[in-house]
């Protein structure tokens, strides 16, 4: 019994999201199709140890040359199954 009660809730856990959800979620996608994200770590002990790293972010997107625009646009769609209500350029916090 419990697993008819399950699967609704699965299905309905796959289903589209809000498009103000969906804007959300794809926002951080365009900006990778910008440009690549990174960070760098230096640092020391006392004992003079020292360590660093590197993690960096570079999307598919990116490689392959294309628009964060339309990256965006496409991802709202296949998330929301709407348009997204303005253009990335429009977005608060986007820097192009």
């Amino acid at each position: 019994m419990k697993r008819l009660l399950i699967l609704p809730l699965l299905l309905v856990a796959c289903g589209p999201v809000s498009v103000q959800q969906a804007e959300r979620d794809c926002f951080d996608r365009a900006e990778l199709a910008q440009k690549p994200r990174g960070t760098v770590r230096i640092g020391g002990t006392s004992s003079g140890t020292i360590a660093g790293g590197l993690d960096l972010s570079i999307s598919s997107d990116y490689v392959m040359g294309k628009d964060p625009s339309a990256v965006f646009e496409t991802c709202v769609m296949a998330k929301s199954g709407q348009a997204p209500t303005r253009p990335i350029y429009d977005m608060p916090g986007w820097k192009g």
